[in-house]
């Protein structure tokens, strides 16, 4: 795993010396501050491998077998629903809290218009915006 922890840092930050991609995460965010720009949590990475794995080394390697014997997908990143269809299982992490969504903030000086980021999120202006939530 950590192979292909550091070709993930890599395909985000090629400079880095980073080997654990959670500290990778943390260096990228700082110095990027856009969490569109950062790579996957390790749990998630983990959860990403392991789909590969199925159909890249299950699916496909038995492709030709007329009757081929699958394991159950429940082992290899899915998960059942109610249903009895699989989806992703995304990571093992616990959901960020709905509370870390002040944490947007804009750099707007007055008047907040299309640019401003909590404007393109849904979202108020707080206090650590700029204007300090007093949009008129």
């Amino acid at each position: 795993m950590h192979i292909i922890e550091r070709f993930v840092i890599l395909l985000y930050d090629r400079t880095s010396k980073c080997t654990d991609i959670d500290k990778a995460r943390r260096k990228l965010f700082a110095r990027k501050n856009n969490v569109q720009l950062i790579p996957p949590t390790k749990a998630a990475l983990e959860e990403h491998v392991k789909r590969a794995v199925y159909q890249g080394g299950h699916v496909w390697g038995q492709i030709l077998l007329p009757a081929p014997e699958l394991p159950p997908p429940t082992n290899w990143g899915w998960s059942r629903t109610g249903e009895g269809q699989y989806t992703p299982y995304w990571t093992r992490l616990p959901e960020a809290a709905h509370s870390c969504i002040e944490m947007v903030s804009c750099k707007c000086k007055k008047g907040c218009v299309s640019r401003c980021k909590c404007k393109k999120a849904a979202l108020q202006c707080t206090a650590l915006c700029v204007c300090e939530g007093d949009c008129t």
